[in-house]
């Protein structure tokens, strides 16, 4: 598919030296090569050997598997690499790795003697740091551009295969976009690309299906039609130009860049063919919020309604732009606060609505309520048209284009994972099946369901899928993925999608805020600037740096026990009645309290909210 010049082919080990003065990263694959070197004081330098240690300190080294980047901050840089990897499978014929550890090494000692109020804002930096470390769903490969669907790579031809892999990416799709830019401007990218990992947030599950004489490349998924093998992959790239938390980032900003978008690729392999899907999710495009308060569903705020119209044509325009047509189908409901969101989006759509866009309202939970999922095929009656004439992309076996795809379905519910994904894995099987067709392995009349090893493997694939897609934005695993692990709905994933739930409305608003400005420090959504005052950014405000919710909640129930213990002692002491008065008029107290600042005692973003 992608030819790799092996010139440039990137360094899969090397060795970080930890020395007085810099870091270096000495590649392990060759026998001779350059080294990476990073001063203390944030410059870079290429080097020919690992300068000697005239310290009688022994240096510490201990191995990596690629740079990811390198953060300035208020006082120092930093230096962010891959210590731990795991090889997962293969995209197009090249190896793909999952990132299992990262690690942020400070580069400058400045720090040390930056001034009390300075280092405490670095100390607070610092931490975000530490939380990006922990960033679940990265993928990278060392050989091929995993940025760009199978279509594009192959539009883009051998004339770009001489760049770095950097110089290839699709920036949307890069999560260490911000982060390579000092490495840029260095010139050290330009001057020699080995030594980098393109990284982006990315979900890729793969499976081989294989007749059962054969080892399957990956155990957990196994099937067999016939004596053929198909080898199966799913990718889904994230934008990283309105990334963030589920209840921090909603809706679209100025520009029609969405919240939460998707771009995800079903790709098969069989008897040296291969052929692609691409669909996308993203949040309602104009300008909304939901910002916590301690309830368990916020109620949606429609911000400058007047340019929902303008907005959503920027966002689709983009579409077209990158895609070719565009379905859009809206599974929000029609009643209650979502049916004002799902207004609001059919009314902007009239002025765009043309040959080139669709727009299609299916009212998931109505129709398909939460067990009947099987009424998608309604939905599926509706679109078909549209899939067919829209096609996939094809490669015949010997690598020439025999099909293009010429548009795209873009899904969205409320938060673009539950019903999305449902409803997307439905369009992934019937495109699947379409392609088994065109190849001859399956009849007229033959579907996935009828292969039930082929079928588990494809139903656990978008399944995991989901998951890690929903872990990234809302921090835990998909709701009604036992319908799309099982095809069907489970009392078991019924309780778990409680659990789900109740742990979603936790980190919503407990959590959510500070992972939200690790997220913008990462990538760029927020720049540190010395000229600008921290302080107030940095620091928690008002009621919850006095009283965090926690505190307040254990005062609350201490209030409601020791109230209930004063009334069961009455009988016996009547003093015992003014101390349950008191304790519950305080417990009342500050329950009425906590509802009239309810916001104030939810974690939040304290660096950045975007301007809308």
């Amino acid at each position: 598919m992608e030819k790799t010049d092996q010139s440039r082919k990137l360094y899969t080990r090397m060795r970080l030296w930890e020395l007085p003065d810099q870091y270096v990263a000495e590649p392990l694959d060759v026998s001779t090569g350059p080294c990476l070197a990073v001063n203390r004081d944030g410059s870079l330098a290429l080097v020919d050997e690992v300068p000697h240690c005239t310290t009688v300190r022994v240096p510490r080294i201990q191995t990596i598997y690629g740079v990811v980047g390198i953060l300035k901050l208020l006082a120092g840089s930093y230096l962010i690499v891959i210590t731990e990897r795991e090889c997962v499978g293969s995209y197009l014929g090249h190896p793909i790795y999952k990132l299992l550890s990262l690690k942020v090494f400070p580069c400058d000692r400045a720090v040390k003697n930056a001034r009390d109020e300075k280092k405490k804002m670095e100390s607070e930096f610092y931490g975000l740091l530490k939380v990006a470390e922990k960033t679940p769903g990265l993928y990278f490969s060392y050989d091929v551009n995993i940025t760009l669907s199978a279509q594009r790579l192959n539009d883009l031809g051998d004339e770009s295969s001489w760049l770095p892999l950097w110089r290839q990416a699709e920036p949307r799709f890069l999560w260490n976009n911000y982060m390579l830019e000092l490495l840029i401007d260095n010139k050290w990218l330009i001057a020699d690309a080995s030594q980098l990992v393109d990284q982006l947030q990315f979900f890729a599950e793969l499976f081989n299906c294989h007749t059962l004489n054969l080892v399957p490349a990956y155990q957990n998924f196994q099937a067999a039609i016939g004596k053929d093998i198909i080898d199966v992959t799913l990718i889904a790239r994230r934008c990283t130009r309105r990334n963030g938390t589920r209840m921090w980032r909603r809706g679209a900003d100025l520009d029609g860049y969405v919240a939460n978008f998707v771009e995800s690729e079903q790709i098969i392999q069989l008897k040296g063919y291969t052929a692609s899907f691409v669909q996308v999710r993203g949040s309602i495009p104009f300008l909304w919020d939901q910002i916590v308060d301690l309830s368990y569903k916020p109620k949606f705020e429609i911000l400058k309604p007047e340019k929902a119209p303008r907005v959503a044509e920027r966002h689709f325009l983009d579409l077209n732009k990158k895609y070719g047509n565009v379905l859009a189908i809206d599974l929000v409901n029609t009643r209650g606060d979502e049916g004002r969101l799902t207004e609001k989006f059919a009314t902007a759509m009239q002025r765009i609505i043309s040959d080139d866009v669709r727009y299609l309202h299916f009212d998931f939970h109505k129709i398909c309520g939460h067990v009947h999922f099987e009424r998608l095929s309604i939905l599926y009656d509706q679109i078909e048209d549209f899939l067919i004439k829209n096609r996939y992309y094809l490669l015949n076996d010997k690598g020439e284009k025999v099909e293009t795809q010429i548009g795209i379905v873009r899904t969205n519910c409320i938060d673009c994972l539950d019903r999305t994904n449902v409803t997307q894995s439905m369009i992934g099987r019937k495109m699947l099946e379409f392609q088994l067709q065109r190849l001859g392995l399956f009849d007229a009349e033959e579907s996935i369901s009828t292969h039930p090893n082929f079928d588990d493997c494809f139903k656990i694939l978008w399944a995991n899928h989901g998951d890690d897609i929903s872990i990234q934005y809302s921090g835990t695993p998909a709701l009604k993925g036992d319908f799309v692990r099982f095809g069907r709905r489970t009392i078991k994933g019924i309780l778990k999608d409680g659990w789900n739930a109740l742990m979603r409305y936790y980190l919503n608003n407990f959590v959510d805020g500070t992972k939200q400005d690790s997220i913008d420090l990462v990538q760029g959504h927020y720049i540190v600037s010395l000229s600008r005052d921290l302080a107030p950014k940095l620091k928690k405000g008002g009621l919850e740096n006095i009283a965090p919710f926690p505190v307040v909640l254990g005062v609350v129930l201490m209030g409601i026990f020791f109230s209930l213990m004063s009334i069961m002692r009455v009988r016996d002491d009547y003093w015992q009645l003014p101390l349950s008065i008191f304790w519950a008029t305080l417990s009342i107290v500050i329950i009425r309290y906590v509802r009239a600042n309810r916001r104030a005692f939810c974690n939040r973003p304290r660096l950045h909210k975007p301007p809308h």
